[in-house]
């Protein structure tokens, strides 16, 4: 299925850098501990995904990866059967292939697939931790290493792509954010190894970009953002250039809104 990737444990020594911001650490180890359904709500870029690759290389679990989209069905999910060589076969999908290996399974951005995905992940977000699949009359039991974390933007859902209060009912929920300046900056040194000057930089060059409200923006500079934008400069280009190219241009493509976010960044550098 496209979006969705499966990532084995990362050797030793691999794990994926995250700055901590709260206790969001401790809850995850409790919610994995107590085989709780974990959902983390925040807008983009703020490091939701990070997070769960982080903690799934420090439980030493196989992480199941599913970017959810518009045409993200229960089947794409689950599993189907499919016709190889004259023979009909059932392939397992992603969320069957984590139950079955004891995996930590994320489906970021939940609330943008299909309604069946929802009905079909029910029994594994209660007392039953149950996968149900009605086309190959198998009913799998999710073992003690098994974890669902589900993710979305709440400010970005609109209309029935908003996940029900009977859903989100069923998860213990945190709450993600773009972190204080001190912190941010910090990320940024420990992700992709730049001097803590440029970093504050490019954090002070977000906070004047996340302040225009006027302008409308339907996603604020983000994180992952200022990251590509550290990137851009270490690979020679100049600091102008790649915030516009990593930072502006992304967030708009309307003219007079790119002049403006650029206006901004000349006066940063």
């Amino acid at each position: 299925m496209s979006g969705t990737n499966t990532n084995t444990i990362p050797e030793p020594g691999l794990v994926p850098f995250y700055q901590p911001v709260g206790q969001e650490t401790d809850l995850f180890l409790a919610c994995w501990k107590q085989k709780l359904p974990l959902m983390l709500k925040g807008p983009t870029g703020c490091g939701k995904s990070r997070f769960v690759e982080h903690m799934a290389a420090q439980l030493g679990r196989p992480l199941v990866s599913v970017a959810c989209h518009d045409d993200t069905s229960a089947s794409d999910l689950l599993g189907r059967w499919l016709v190889r060589g004259g023979d009909t076969v059932w392939q397992d999908g992603p969320a069957t292939r984590a139950v079955r290996e004891g995996a930590i399974l994320y489906l970021d951005e939940v609330a943008e697939a299909r309604p069946d995905v929802v009905v079909a992940i029910h029994p594994l977000t209660d007392h039953r931790r149950q996968l149900f699949l009605e086309r190959h009359a198998e009913t799998l039991e999710a073992s003690d290493d098994f974890m669902l974390v589900v993710s979305f933007n709440p400010g970005y859902q609109k209309g029935w792509k908003e996940l029900k209060p009977s859903t989100r009912q069923r998860f213990v929920a945190a709450s993600f954010d773009y972190p204080n300046a001190e912190l941010e900056a910090r990320i940024l040194c420990g992700e992709t190894g730049c001097e803590m000057d440029l970093a504050k930089r490019l954090v002070r060059l977000a906070g004047k970009l996340r302040g225009l409200e006027e302008l409308g923006l339907a996603e604020k500079a983000s994180t992952r953002l200022l990251v590509d934008a550290v990137r851009l400069i270490e690979a020679g280009m100049p600091s102008r250039t790649a915030c516009v190219a990593a930072i502006c241009e992304p967030l708009s493509d309307e003219q007079d809104i790119l002049e403006a976010l650029s206006e901004v960044v000349s006066l940063a550098f």
